[in-house]
C-alpha cells in the first residue's frame, strides 16, 4: 500500500534533521507571546486530519503552556512547611486543554476545532489550535462546519466539548472509565458493592449454610 504525503511528513518528525530543526525554532519561540497567530501549520497532516483548510475563515494559533505542577500563594498564618499547600500542585486539567482555553481567550470570535503537539523544551510545552470564525461566510456556506453555526456550540472548550476535554472527563465511547486515572478505583467499588448485595441475598444464604444463620 503506497503512504501518502501526510505520514510521510509524519516520519520525517523522527530523523534527526528536524530535531535540529525544531531546537532552532524553540529558541524563537521561547521569546514569542504565549499566544501567538501564525501562517500555516507546522505539522499539515494533524491539522488536516481535524479538519483545517487553507482557506478564509480558518485561523491556526500557537500556545505555549508551561510544564511542572501548579503553584498557590502562601499563606499568611503560621503552619507547618510542609502544611503550607505552596508547591506541587498538578492541575486537573491537560496542557492540551489549557492551551485551547487560552487561545480561546484570546480571539473570543473564534471557536476551537482541535489541537495537537508541536514540541516542547526544559519549561514549556508548545500546542497548535486550529480556530475557526463561526460567523464568516465560507464557514457558513461549508457543509461540515455548518454545526459551528448554531448557539449551541458557542464557547465549547470551556464546557469541555473538545477532544482533551472529553478525555479528560472520562467521556471516551471507546474507552470509558479506563480513559481516567480512577478506573481501577471504580471498578473495585463495583466488585466489592456486588460482591456485599450477593452475600445479603437469602439465595446466597440457604446455599452456602445448613440453615439460615439467626433462625
Amino acid at each position: 500500500m503506497v503512504s501518502s504525503a501526510y505520514s510521510f511528513m509524519e516520519s520525517m518528525r523522527k530523523t534527526e534533521e528536524y530535531s535540529k530543526l525544531i531546537k532552532a525554532r524553540l529558541v524563537q519561540w521561547r521569546q514569542d507571546e504565549t499566544v501567538k497567530r501564525i501562517e500555516k501549520p507546522t505539522r499539515l497532516g494533524r491539522a488536516r486530519a481535524l479538519g483545517y483548510k487553507a482557506k478564509q475563515g480558518y485561523v491556526v494559533v500557537r500556545v505555549k503552556v508551561s510544564k511542572g505542577g501548579l503553584n498557590k500563594e502562601r499563606p499568611n498564618k503560621g503552619r507547618r512547611p510542609k502544611r503550607m499547600g505552596v508547591y506541587g500542585f498538578s492541575p486537573a486539567k491537560s496542557h492540551r486543554w489549557i492551551a485551547e482555553e487560552r487561545a480561546a481567550r484570546k480571539f473570543p470570535n473564534l471557536e476551537v476545532l482541535g489541537s495537537y503537539y508541536v514540541a516542547e523544551d526544559g519549561q514549556h510545552k508548545y500546542y497548535e489550535v486550529v480556530m475557526v470564525d463561526p460567523s464568516h461566510p465560507a464557514i457558513i456556506n461549508t457543509e461540515e462546519l455548518k454545526w459551528l453555526t448554531n448557539s449551541v456550540n458557542r464557547r465549547r472548550v470551556f464546557r469541555g466539548l473538545t477532544s482533551p476535554g472529553k478525555k479528560s472527563r472520562g467521556l471516551r465511547k471507546s474507552r470509558g472509565l479506563k480513559g481516567t486515572v480512577i478506573h481501577k478505583m471504580k471498578r473495585k467499588q463495583k466488585e466489592r458493592e456486588q460482591r456485599a448485595r450477593h452475600e445479603a441475598s437469602k439465595y446466597y444464604r440457604l446455599d452456602t449454610y445448613t440453615r439460615v444463620p439467626g433462625k
